[in-house]
């Protein structure tokens, strides 16, 4: 115990230095101090800003071509339609010409009406049949 009163003691004995540098040092560490904790608060609010905003933008930008890529289906999609359209346009344009031909009319009303020409005899043969024997040949 004789150690430890002595250290108690001599610490009671010694007494901080009052003077005006002394002070000064320790208001200048305390800023310094305060200048650090402000700049690093100052840093991580940059550092949280920034995170944020790129986020923002990765987001809007993995929005955006998600957009793209749909629409780019749909053109394609609309464009094979508007392939099949044209084809269909094409092909009623030449039916058309082919309407205003007399020749071409009277064709398809004997085709498709049974009409006859003067002097033209109309045979029906029905294609069922004519399947059905191909079916009976080919079965022996």
């Amino acid at each position: 115990m004789g150690v430890n009163n002595r250290k108690n003691e001599e610490n009671r004995n010694v007494s901080s230095i009052n003077k005006d540098y002394v002070r000064s040092v320790e208001r200048q560490e305390k800023r310094e101090k305060a200048h650090k904790i402000r700049l690093f608060r100052r840093l991580s609010a940059f550092a949280v800003i920034v995170v944020l905003v790129m986020g923002w933008l990765t987001l809007t930008m993995f929005d955006k071509s998600q957009a793209l890529a749909a629409k780019e289906s749909k053109k394609s999609e609309v464009l094979q339609s508007l392939e099949q359209v044209q084809d269909e346009q094409d092909m009623l344009k030449s039916q058309i010409l082919k309407l205003n031909d007399d020749d071409y009319i009277a064709k398809l009303a004997r085709k498709e009406y049974f009409l006859s020409d003067d002097n033209e005899i109309i045979f029906a043969i029905p294609e069922n049949e004519g399947n059905d024997d191909k079916n009976i040949d080919s079965k022996e």
